[in-house]
C-alpha cells in the first residue's frame, strides 16, 4: 500500500489521530559521553507512552504549529504510521539552529524507510524557517543513534543548553542542511 506524507494544520493534532500508533521500544545499549569520550553501555528498559504522555504530545505540537513550526505525518490510508515537528525559534551563536523536536515511527512500521522520509521533510521545513543546520536532542539508544548517523548526523558543534539539561542522557546532534 503506498504511504503519502502530510504537512498538518493545528485544528488536525488530535487524540485520536494517534489510535493504534505504537511508541515502543526495546533498549539494550546506549551511547554515553564519559571522560574518554563515546561509548555504548549495556542497560535494558522499555520506552512505551502512556495515554497521558500522548495528551502532553497532542498539547506540544499543536504549539509547534501555533508558534510557526511544522508538523509533518505519514499515513497509510487514513492511519498515522509517523510523524516528525520543527520548532521555529533560532538558536546558536548565528541563529543557524531550528529543532526537531521530535521523530517517531510507530512499532511495527519501523525499518521501511518512513522515518528516513520524514526527516527530509524536517529538513525542508528547517529551510523554509531560514535555519543552516537542524538541532536534534536525541535519545541515545544504539538504533535512534545509528539512524541518524546513516543520514549524516554529527555531533552538535554548539549545544543548546536547554535541550541538554533537559534530557541530560540524550545526544546532542546537528545535520547540515
Amino acid at each position: 500500500m503506498e504511504k503519502s506524507y502530510h504537512i498538518f494544520s493545528e485544528t488536525e493534532i488530535t487524540r485520536e489521530l494517534f489510535q493504534g500508533f505504537l511508541r515502543y521500544q526495546e533498549v539494550r545499549k546506549c551511547w554515553q559521553k564519559g571522560p574518554e569520550g563515546w561509548g555504548l553501555k549495556n542497560v535494558s528498559y522499555v520506552e512505551e507512552w502512556s495515554g497521558a504522555q500522548y495528551e502532553f504530545l497532542v498539547k506540544c505540537l499543536k504549539n509547534t504549529i501555533a508558534a510557526g513550526g511544522f508538523v509533518f505525518g505519514v499515513f497509510e490510508c487514513s492511519r498515522l504510521l509517523g510523524f516528525a515537528s520543527v520548532e521555529s525559534g533560532h538558536f546558536g551563536t548565528r541563529k543557524q539552529y531550528v529543532q526537531l523536536s521530535c521523530i517517531h515511527v510507530s512499532w511495527e512500521s519501523r525499518g521501511k524507510g518512513l522515518g528516513r522520509g520524514l526527516f527530509q521533510c524536517a529538513c525542508s521545513g528547517a529551510r523554509k524557517l531560514g535555519a543552516e543546520k537542524l538541532y536534534i536532542s536525541a535519545h541515545p539508544a544504539q538504533e535512534t543513534q545509528a539512524f541518524y548517523h546513516a543520514l549524516g548526523c554529527v555531533e552538535a558543534k554548539e549545544y543548546h543548553e536547554k535541550s541538554a539539561a533537559g534530557e541530560p542522557g540524550d545526544c546532542q546532534l546537528e545535520y547540515v542542511l
